[in-house]
């Protein structure tokens, strides 16, 4: 097990440029983007990743302050791997203390799950994280549903939040950055119990 004063890297996967700012695959850059904000910190281009990233420190003084990197890999979602593994090896974190922010097509638009391990469920930016690195890393699995009718998977996770989930998306993406916070500071198993949904 990794030691409290190790930092965390914490990951908002998307896809870089304008055009898929406001995208549901985009959601863990938003999550990131607040997270950023809450510590204070500006995106900077990472000199050792293809990746934007914030270094800064993240919870309340004490012992569950902890030293994190936020992190947007620049490289496009299917291959997130490689700014990801570079940037752990850089600041010497330990898999356990990565945490992936993703969204996640099979659960309902809204709702959260954090987790440890597991499989990639099809979402291109994980596979590309664990055939880098293995699957040990912490995922906040954004909920965002299921397409509508016959829409295909990859339209849908490529169109920007409708008007009606945008009423809620504020609230949604404050929940899940708060979600993260919990894991570090309390740890898994608290975290879920508040925000597993």
């Amino acid at each position: 097990m990794s030691d409290a004063t190790e930092p965390w890297l914490i990951v908002g996967l998307g896809n870089p440029g304008p055009e898929y700012a406001a995208n549901r695959h985009n959601v863990g850059f938003m999550v990131a983007d607040l997270l950023a904000e809450r510590i204070g910190g500006k995106f900077k281009r990472a000199q050792k990743a293809q990746a934007q990233v914030v270094e800064g420190r993240m919870g309340p003084p004490g012992p569950e302050n902890r030293r994190v990197i936020l992190a947007k890999p620049m490289s496009y979602m299917n291959l997130s791997g490689g700014p990801v593994t570079a940037l752990r090896d850089f600041y010497k974190v330990p898999t356990d203390h990565i945490v992936a922010i993703h969204d996640e097509l099979d659960i309902d638009y809204g709702s959260l799950r954090l987790k440890l391990g597991g499989g990639d469920n099809g979402h291109n930016g994980l596979k590309s994280m664990t055939k880098s690195m293995g699957a040990d890393y912490h995922r906040v699995r954004f909920g965002i549903g299921r397409p509508p009718g016959r829409m295909q998977v990859a339209d849908f996770v490529l169109k920007d939040f409708s008007s009606t989930e945008r009423k809620e998306l504020a609230y949604l993406v404050d929940r899940a950055a708060d979600s993260v916070e919990c894991l570090l500071a309390e740890g898994l198993e608290r975290a879920q119990s508040a925000y597993n949904s």
